[in-house]
């Protein structure tokens, strides 16, 4: 027999333990599944310094756990495991948890993130939190006056590495093409900025330095005729290659956009299923900040609230 629960979570991280802390405290008794990786992206770096309420910067993995243990003291059932399967077809919505531990959801909090794209180096693993990082915004200022490395072609990526020139000694822009997908003015923006070098037809082959990134192995022209080996020297390596939101599961069930994040209406956190509501990185394809997803959480249990009490 399927066990019935009145606000479902799925995923944690600043976006989850947040809707848990609300939901709790509103009586909703969630039960949330904190998925693959309990704490979301942020247990993946170490020093956190733009989270509001941490003067002096706070390790991801304690901030999280610190999120965790206020939704806990007010009583969310905090599950480990994933659910796997979702079927909003009608409602009470059907849910599977860890592939065969049946649910009925009377609403749902979808909180599961959203992935950064890594080009699938070995090194990259290596060094992640030691160099290699995926969010300049969170990460750019460990790395004041240093040289850094922003890999990318697109809008995003000149963002970075514009972002980062402001901080950075100098900063190179790997480009896998000979030109940037991005737009006119970022372009602009990008070639006018003194200490931005942009590497054009270079691919990163790998990474290199003792216990942290200290350089970059590229190739120039990979596969031609006049392939060259490039080393540079770096202190830290940007990924901007874009970020897959965490979403087949519910692919073809709610509205998405085309790269697959969750589509809610308005202000609000509402998607196309009525009960349904999306937090944090899987619904945001622009900010993607802990704080902002920390806020969306609470918008969702306040949604979810409102919404089932207009069902009673």
């Amino acid at each position: 027999m399927a066990e019935r629960i009145k606000c479902v979570i799925i995923g944690s991280g600043p976006a989850g333990y947040t809707a848990a802390i609300y939901a709790s405290r509103a009586n909703l008794a969630p039960v949330l599944y904190e998925g693959m990786q309990p704490g979301g992206q942020l247990t993946t770096t170490t020093e956190v310094e733009n989270f509001p309420g941490y003067p002096e910067g706070v390790d991801g993995n304690e901030m999280m756990d610190q999120l965790k243990q206020q939704a806990l003291r007010f009583n969310a059932d905090i599950r480990s495991g994933r659910i796997t399967e979702a079927d909003l077809s009608s409602w009470p919505y059907k849910l599977k948890a860890n592939t065969d531990y049946e649910i009925e959801a009377e609403s749902i909090i979808i909180s599961t993130g959203a992935s950064a794209k890594y080009l699938g180096l070995a090194d990259e693993n290596k060094y992640r939190g030691k160099g290699v990082s995926a969010c300049a915004t969170c990460d750019g200022f460990f790395f004041r006056k240093k040289i850094v490395a922003v890999v990318g072609g697109g809008d995003t990526a000149c963002e970075e590495a514009l972002y980062l020139s402001q901080l950075c000694q100098k900063v190179y822009l790997i480009v896998r093409k000979n030109y940037l997908r991005a737009s006119d003015i970022m372009k602009k923006r990008v070639e006018e900025r003194e200490n931005i070098e942009v590497l054009f037809e270079h691919n990163t082959v790998g990474l290199w330095g003792e216990g942290k990134v200290q350089g970059a192995h590229l190739v120039k022209r990979k596969g031609e005729a006049d392939e060259q080996n490039v080393d540079i020297e770096i202190d830290g390596f940007f990924l901007a290659i874009g970020h897959q939101p965490n979403s087949s599961l519910f692919k073809g069930q709610l509205e998405m956009d085309e790269q697959g994040y969750i589509l809610t209406k308005g202000n609000s956190t509402a998607t196309s299923v009525e009960g349904v509501f999306a937090a944090g990185d899987v619904a945001d394809s622009v900010y993607k900040q802990a704080v902002i997803a920390a806020g969306s959480g609470a918008k969702a249990a306040l949604d979810a609230e409102k919404w089932l009490a207009s069902k009673e």
